[in-house]
């Protein structure tokens, strides 16, 4: 694994040194666009409709919609002005229970490591926070943003930073219909649901469940692999200068020749 972030936990005075990778990765089966004719990778460009052509990177700016279509330019001068969030350091703020934490908060997992040197105080963190059988709260600034975060133990050796969303990012669910009042229901029908539930309720065992779309996916195309695959057409040699003289010789000679005849 390679590390993402490097920095620090405060706890209290203490400053654990960690290092930051990604807990989960992506598995889900990507797909590239290609040219139906002759089968070359589909490119994008920058466009601006307006003045019909292809913008260079130098020639655009980041800009907020203030309003509909008006547009608030930031340099990255200005960004860089700002006051800076709490950079290198998983500030802790708070110890809570994790079931206090509705699972809706959190969105991203990475694993702590601890560098070499803090070990120690690293391990110490993980065993009160273990026999406290509590979580933390802290904040944390990566990738040009200030997270919402939490820390926690992970199958009792690791320490696991979860980035959460902050509370004005969780929509409001009120709107949703048949969600917003109690309906009356059938005591016999909530009996027979809370039997089935008890008859499916089992340990979570995440090794059970696979995602049978991707196999059936990964399957098919390794079927098709077999009969139907396009190769990426191969660039045109470019032609060197003896070559173009030599070509450009024997274009004049078979012309002179199709004169005389």
């Amino acid at each position: 694994m390679r590390s993402l972030w490097k920095g620090s936990i405060s706890f209290g005075l203490v400053n654990i040194p960690v290092r930051l990778y990604a807990a989960t990765e992506d598995r889900d089966v990507h797909f590239h666009l290609l040219h139906r004719e002759c089968h070359t990778p589909i490119r994008y460009q920058r466009f601006c409709p307006t003045c019909g052509e292809t913008v260079p990177s130098e020639n655009i700016v980041r800009a907020y919609e203030w309003q509909r279509d008006a547009y608030v330019p930031v340099e990255e001068e200005e960004l860089e002005r700002l006051p800076p969030a709490a950079q290198r350091t998983i500030r802790i703020l708070d110890f809570v229970n994790l079931a206090d934490i509705d699972p809706i908060y959190f969105d991203r997992s990475y694993y702590l490591e601890p560098m070499e040197g803090a070990e120690r105080s690293y391990a110490l963190l993980r065993r009160a926070m273990r026999e406290a059988g509590r979580v933390a709260v802290a904040q944390v600034a990566f990738r040009q943003k200030e997270h919402l975060a939490s820390v926690r133990v992970y199958g009792e050796r690791v320490l696991v930073l979860e980035t959460m969303h902050y509370p004005d990012e969780v929509r409001d669910p009120s709107p949703l219909r048949g969600t917003d009042q109690e309906t009356e229901v059938d005591p016999r029908e909530l009996e027979l649901a809370h039997t089935l539930i008890e008859r499916l309720t089992v340990c979570f065992d995440p090794g059970k469940y696979r995602d049978r779309y991707r196999e059936a996916l990964l399957e098919l195309v390794a079927r098709k692999a077999q009969g139907q695959r396009w190769e990426l057409p191969r660039p045109q040699e470019p032609v060197g200068v003896e070559s173009l003289l030599e070509a450009l010789r024997e274009s004049v000679r078979l012309a002179e020749a199709g004169a005389r005849t």
